[in-house]
């Protein structure tokens, strides 16, 4: 079993990885997909750079950092983060399990809603981003999930003994492999009264359902949060000035948490994150 999962490769992840390995543990990193930090031209308002660095630099930068120090760096997309009080954390990605005592969640956060007229109307009223937090509520019921990735699989696999039929709509991209029914014409709007009731394809064609999740793209941080009951409000996950969130053993940081999205906050709570980590590692021992 590991000391300790980061999960997250940007400036708070990285931190948290470099000091938590300095203080011996063994620690292991994911990342995976495109980092907003990767995305940025030039960064001129961060310390020590007179000419500025760009946003794909200092991201590669923090990784072989972490490398030569000795953490180990995997790029791999995390399904999902299961909680054992008795044991600590599991780990599921696309390839493998790993078990660990801690985690810190410094993923970044990352905006899953499709633009699909009716999704913001109907949230809480039948549209849901969590299918292990809602899925008890569409038991024995025909549901969607918009998606076409291993996030959206993972999800069907979370409602597959709940609901009476899933179909997967990839809203016009590839249909993944699995045996469920799927939908890949484009989504045009999703209907309803007082629920969601139908959703409408822009051929005109509308298919009933009682429930819509939303599994776009790749899990964010506040995904993972949310199935583990981490408290939190709307995207940002709730931690105190220790970066320690309810959850005993589980760390977030970075643009999680809110507040100044900025390099130099992501690295001080990352290094916090990671010196938080390696005190509760000590109550493990």
């Amino acid at each position: 079993m590991l000391d300790l999962i980061v999960i997250g490769a940007g400036p708070a992840g990285i931190s948290a990885s470099l000091y938590a390995k300095r203080a011996n543990k063994d620690v292991l990193v994911f990342y995976h997909g495109v980092s907003q930090l990767e995305k940025a031209h030039k960064i001129d308002n961060y310390y020590g750079f007179v000419n500025g660095i760009s946003g794909s630099e200092l991201y590669e930068n923090g990784i072989e950092q972490a490398k030569a120090l000795g953490v180990d760096v995997k790029n791999e997309e995390v399904l999902s983060i299961e909680s054992d009080m008795n044991s600590g954390f599991i780990v599921k990605t696309k390839l493998a399990e790993y078990s660990s005592k801690a985690i810190v969640l410094a993923s970044g956060s990352k905006k899953l809603r499709p633009n699909i007229k009716g999704i913001v109307d109907y949230e809480g009223r039948g549209v849901s981003y969590c299918a292990i937090c809602d899925g008890f509520f569409y038991r024995k019921k025909n549901v969607a999930i918009i998606g076409n990735g291993n996030y959206a699989l993972s999800e069907a696999e979370d409602l597959r003994n709940i609901v009476n039929e899933i179909t997967i709509f990839t809203n016009g991209l590839e249909a993944p492999k699995t045996d469920l029914s799927v939908v890949t014409d484009k989504i045009a709007e999703i209907k309803g009264e007082m629920k969601v009731s139908s959703i409408v394809l822009e051929s005109g064609e509308e298919i009933p359902i009682d429930g819509v999740f939303i599994a776009q793209g790749v899990a964010g941080g506040a995904d993972f949060a949310k199935k583990l009951g981490v408290a939190a409000e709307g995207d940002r996950i709730k931690v105190n000035e220790k970066t320690e969130t309810n959850l005993p053993g589980f760390f977030a940081c970075g643009d999680l948490t809110g507040n100044l999205l900025q390099v130099c906050k992501a690295v001080y709570e990352g290094a916090q994150a990671g010196l938080s980590a390696v005190e509760y590692l000590k109550t493990k021992e």
